[in-house]
């Protein structure tokens, strides 16, 4: 049964990574990117629920006084 050459495993996957790499630098250079990304000032619609227009407080069993 005859062994498998390996001798030229190194190469052949060497310049297959590099060739990987320049086609993907040469895909990502297509592409056009902004200078200066600036952040868009959103604002927040103001949402009125009833429990915003009152003072609540929740009391835990614990808190309260002894009787």
């Amino acid at each position: 049964m005859p062994q498998l050459d390996t001798s030229t495993w190194f190469i052949t996957i060497l310049s297959m990574i590099i060739t990987l790499f320049f086609m993907f630098q040469l895909k990502v250079a297509k592409y056009n990117f902004p200078e200066n990304p600036e952040p868009k000032l959103m604002s927040m619609p103001k949402s009125t629920t009833p429990w915003e227009k009152k003072w609540t407080k929740i009391y835990s069993p614990l808190s309260l006084p002894l009787q």
